[in-house]
């Protein structure tokens, strides 16, 4: 299954839809907790939605119970927290959630996991694609975009 990621600060609009275009993306799973962000205008839930179908032609969903909880992310973005801290909360996070088994690798299947983060590498996307390959033996071929 071909599962992608991207985050949307640091870049333009037209560099963020671009990348998802070319990467033929079918559906956004936004993995936010809040969806709603001023980060970045065309981030905001409705008018991603609009624009992911009107220039991608693709899908969005909000899927919430893939994103830490408030508590996590405030230990780590707000009071400047470990990033091994927060790696190993949100993995028992995912643990407890049993995200493996309220989901199946088909649904991921030409998705493309947004959060904020620029990069993958301190951010949960990347932690939720790395857990649940853990889980479902390495089913999701990702890329980060």
């Amino acid at each position: 299954m071909d599962v992608t990621t991207i985050g949307f600060t640091k870049t333009s609009a037209e560099g963020f839809f671009d990348r998802l275009r070319q990467a033929k993306v079918k559906t956004v799973i936004d993995v936010r907790l809040h969806n709603t962000s001023q980060l970045a205008g065309f981030a905001k839930s409705d008018d991603l939605a609009y624009f992911l179908r009107t220039i991608c032609g693709a899908g969005y969903i909000h899927e919430p119970q893939l994103a830490p909880t408030e508590e996590i992310m405030a230990a780590f973005k707000k009071q400047k927290g470990d990033w091994s801290v927060f790696q190993r909360d949100f993995l028992h996070l995912m643990s407890d959630r049993k995200i493996e088994s309220r989901f199946r690798a088909e649904e991921f299947d030409g998705g493309c996991l947004l959060c904020s983060e620029d990069t993958p590498h301190q951010c949960h996307r990347r932690l939720v694609c790395d857990y649940l390959n853990g889980k479902w033996g390495g089913a999701l071929s990702v890329r980060h975009l």
